[in-house]
């Protein structure tokens, strides 16, 4: 499957129906794409060394979803092979009363990388254009009313393009996945937690409900797909009905993007080099 495709272009306004849940064309089998994912998740960690000593740049990747899309597998299976001291996960559910007293861009400003890391979001600012958008809860968020009109929404996609304009600007490069499952197979997966007991803790009282607000959450995620892909802050649709698939495809986008930044390790400078020689000698003296 050719990456730029699942990649939206600037200003496209998309329909999700137009985007595959699943893909035909790979022609892997499960035993080779798991091989091939390994391969990935081994030039990932060269990549984050790299990252870590060039120490100028970091990498912010987002997920969203709706439920059961396969989050945290695809965490899990992909960032398995990194460097934990380099790598931090933030998982952004229900905002705590602290979080609920500043803007809804601060959770997320004070979890961003640092310079050299890598920082993954599992569910984002995003929430608040989707969830606080379908279930009308801006007076919950302790918006002013006055400030509430019918361009928020369009408000909001401007201040998360601004945000991560300024992110990508001071070297932190954000990429962002939504995967993309079909209605059907939320259902399947669904039944599967149900059915194992080992899966049943995953099993919320939430779950049937927001499902019935499908077709919100897809126009929502429309608008804010569409308003808010930049060049500088790409959004991928990933098809994941298939989970190994999509799997790999992150993982290859990934990479293409660790590429492009041209990483390389610092060059010791003369009185490093110096040092390196008298290092040596000093250790080599002490052999037995």
């Amino acid at each position: 499957m050719k990456i730029n495709n699942l990649k939206v272009p600037e200003g496209k306004k998309i329909k999700l129906k137009d985007y595959k849940t699943d893909v035909k064309d790979i022609k892997y089998s499960k035993d080779e794409a798991e091989e091939l994912l390994k391969e990935h998740i081994e030039e990932l960690f060269e990549y984050q060394a790299k990252l870590y000593a060039y120490d100028k740049y970091a990498l912010l990747i987002v997920f969203q979803a709706m439920d059961a899309a396969g989050k945290d597998g695809a965490i899990k299976h992909i960032m398995s092979g990194l460097n934990p001291q380099g790598t931090q996960v933030f998982s952004f559910k229900q905002p705590s009363a602290e979080e609920l007293d500043h803007d809804y861009l601060w959770r997320v400003s004070k979890s961003l990388p640092r310079r050299g890391h890598i920082g993954i979001f599992n569910r984002s600012h995003y929430e608040d254009v989707l969830i606080v958008r379908v279930h009308n809860l801006l007076d919950k968020k302790k918006v002013p009313p006055e400030l509430i009109d019918r361009d928020i929404w369009k408000e909001r996609y401007r201040q998360i393009r601004d945000f991560e304009k300024y992110i990508f600007e001071n070297g932190i490069i954000p990429i962002k996945f939504f995967l993309h499952i079909s209605k059907e197979e939320q259902r399947k997966r669904f039944l599967k937690r149900a059915n194992d007991p080992a899966k049943n803790w995953k099993i919320s009282s939430s779950d049937l409900n927001e499902r019935g607000f499908w077709d919100d959450y897809q126009k929502c995620y429309e608008d804010a797909i569409s308003a808010t892909s930049t060049n500088e802050s790409p959004w991928y649709i990933i098809p994941s009905d298939t989970k190994r698939y999509a799997r790999l495809i992150v993982s290859e986008i990934i990479l293409k993007t660790f590429k492009s930044l041209n990483l390389e390790y610092p060059k010791p400078t003369k009185e490093q080099l110096d040092y390196i020689d008298e290092y040596r000698r000093i250790l080599n003296s002490e052999e037995e």
